[in-house]
């Protein structure tokens, strides 16, 4: 139906790694306002397993609403930093993660490109946070891709 939006079943997060020049209080009002509205019942996150955006996002998401969360990383679990790693085994216990996927790829670049490719591929929109400033990372590499694929995207510069 033209002009009709629906809201989308899964979404893909993907941000900037370096959150440290914000207080945490203030992702967390960022989250309730661009994030919340997406977070229903049904709906599933795909997140990368790395520091900054995607520790801080999985750990509200887990405890703040009651979507389905996917944990994705480009290599192994035991691979990632240890603050996501700790993120992502605190999610587990709590039995807030529905799956953590492993793609079994390199750590460098490339693996991560591809790990974003793998959450666009099977999301309905995604939501960035890349640092502001910036105009080429991980995170506006994963917006571009999503845009080419024609899935909406909401940027939020932090």
């Amino acid at each position: 139906m033209r002009g009709h939006t629906t809201m989308p079943q899964a979404v893909t997060i993907t941000g900037t790694r370096s959150t440290a020049h914000r207080p945490l209080i203030e992702y967390r009002a960022l989250f309730e306002e661009y994030i919340a509205p997406f977070a229903r019942e049904g709906v599933r996150f795909l997140i990368g397993g790395a520091s900054g955006i995607d520790s801080l996002s999985l750990l509200w998401l887990g405890s703040e609403t009651a979507v389905d969360l996917t944990v994705v990383v480009p290599a192994t679990l035991r691979d990632q930093p240890a603050d996501a790693r700790h993120a992502v085994e605190a999610m587990q216990e709590a039995g807030r993660l529905t799956e953590v996927v492993e793609l079994g790829g390199e750590t460098r670049t490339p693996g991560y490109h591809a790990r974003n490719r793998w959450m666009v591929d099977r999301a309905d929109a995604v939501i960035g946070f890349p640092r502001r400033g910036t105009e080429t990372s991980g995170t506006w590499y994963t917006l571009g891709y999503a845009a080419k694929q024609g899935k909406p995207q909401l940027v939020v510069p932090v």
